[in-house]
Formats: C-alpha cells, sequence, structure tokens
C-alpha cells in the first residue's frame, strides 16, 4: 500500500509541476507575442487625387507603414498614354486649380532635384517617372526608409504633404523640379 502512496503521490508532483511549466512557457510565449506585435507596427492611410488643370486625372493614393517601410501605390484613371511624373510637394493644399498651391517639391534636406537615389543628392519627393496605358490607366508602388507616416523626423514625415501627377515627364535634372509640366491631379496627405 505504502508503494502505490509513494507512487501516486510522485505521479501527482509531476503533473503538478509540468502544468507549473506549461503555465510559464505559455505565459512567455504570450510575452513574446505581444512584444512582436508591439514592433511591426503597421498603418495605412488612403486619399483620393482630383483633377487640375482642367485635366480628367484622378485615382487613390495609398501609404502603408510597415514598421520603417512607407510604401506608396498610387492608382490613377484618365491620364494620356505614356510617361508621366509624379512627386510628393511640400503643401497638402490642392485649393488651385492648377496645383501650384502645394508649393515645389517637398525638398526638407535642401538637395538638388535629381533621380531618387542620386549620388549628388534628390528631393525626398523625387519619386520619379510612370507609364499610363491606351486607356489612360497607371499603378504606381514605391517604397522606402526615407519616410515616415507621422514621425517626429520633419526629414521624413509625409503627412502634411501633397501628391501631385504632372503631364510630361521629369527628365531629372531641370531645376527645381525636373521640367514635367503642368500638374494634371492632387491630393492633400492631411494630417
Amino acid at each position: 500500500m505504502k508503494k502505490i502512496s509513494l507512487w501516486a503521490l510522485g505521479l501527482v508532483l509531476l503533473l503538478s509541476y509540468n502544468c507549473k511549466q506549461a503555465k510559464k512557457e505559455a505565459s512567455e510565449a504570450e510575452t513574446i507575442v505581444e512584444e512582436i506585435k508591439e514592433e511591426v507596427k503597421t498603418e495605412v492611410i488612403s486619399f483620393t487625387m482630383e483633377p487640375k488643370s482642367e485635366s480628367t486625372v484622378t485615382g487613390e493614393v495609398t501609404f502603408r507603414q510597415d514598421n520603417n517601410t512607407v510604401t506608396m501605390i498610387a492608382k490613377l484613371t484618365g491620364l494620356t498614354e505614356g510617361e508621366h511624373a509624379i512627386h510628393i510637394h511640400e503643401k497638402a493644399d490642392c485649393s488651385s486649380a492648377d496645383g501650384k498651391s502645394t508649393g515645389g517639391h517637398w525638398n526638407p534636406t535642401f538637395q538638388p532635384h535629381a533621380k531618387w537615389g542620386a549620388e549628388g543628392g534628390y528631393h525626398k519627393g523625387d519619386i520619379g517617372n510612370f507609364t499610363a496605358d491606351s486607356e489612360g490607366n497607371a499603378t504606381v508602388e514605391f517604397s522606402t526608409e526615407e519616410w515616415c507616416l507621422g514621425c517626429d523626423d520633419e526629414t521624413m514625415n509625409v503627412l502634411g504633404k501633397a501628391v501631385i501627377v504632372h503631364q510630361g515627364v521629369d527628365d531629372f535634372t531641370s531645376q527645381p523640379s525636373g521640367a514635367a509640366g503642368a500638374r494634371v491631379s492632387c491630393t492633400g496627405i492631411i494630417r
């Protein structure tokens, strides 16, 4: 009888230890999951493009921040077939008929206008050119770690700026804006 009681007591202690260990491991796993959730932050904002300069160019622009990378996706319609420039401009003000109320290219680091990534510097708003198809549709996707959504670094924060689509092509050399022509669509990235 004593052998069975000792064996049963040992079994109870073993099961009790395993339950406590399992609870501890589960608690540690929950903590790790919460830490990962805190590290992986995603923010998404979307805006509608409005026609400017008597064009019919409209669309949607979405900015998505995953950790330190911001991705801009612009889905555009009403364009003429061929290449066009797209930039971020300094003011989220699309009130003027020609889109010039947005000011110049967003250039918080005071660099010359150039192609994104150029060795001699470039504007933080120098996204570049894209091609519209024969039906006037285009999708532009651009990702960078040089932007943020709502951070305290004004050399990175795109909130309060505007997205402008131009009638022409950015030549990447003409100062201060690449001679891209009229501003045919605008959206303000509202705070």
